[in-house]
């Protein structure tokens, strides 16, 4: 895989990743939750601890994904607490669309 490739890759997962707590009530888009009725008889939704528990997860997988491709492709650099923290922004951000069409969006 070329670098191109590995790096739309990465930002394509990404985006999924990011996305992914706000678009389900299934953690990991896998288990599903165990859940009490909720006052009007519809079931509850996922707690917002939850999805912040997801999106953490999520982010240190997108990442094991992106080193593994940076490996395959030559050699590993050494990142700092910047890159990190720089990282955990853009996918805070990433994550801003899921965000608002779970909590910000007018049901009718």
């Amino acid at each position: 895989m070329d670098i191109g490739a590995a790096a739309w890759l990465v930002i394509l997962l990404a985006l999924a990743g990011a996305n992914l707590p706000f678009i389900n009530d299934r953690l990991f888009a896998v288990v599903p939750l165990p859940r009490g009725a909720a006052a009007n008889g519809k079931p509850a939704a996922k707690p917002f601890l939850v999805r912040l528990f997801e999106l953490a997860v999520l982010f240190f997988a997108v990442g094991l994904v992106g080193r593994l491709l940076e490996g395959r492709i030559g050699t590993v650099f050494p990142q700092t607490w910047e890159f990190y923290a720089i990282a955990a922004c853009l996918f805070v951000v990433l994550a801003f669309p899921g965000f608002v069409v779970r909590y910000l969006r007018k049901r009718h």
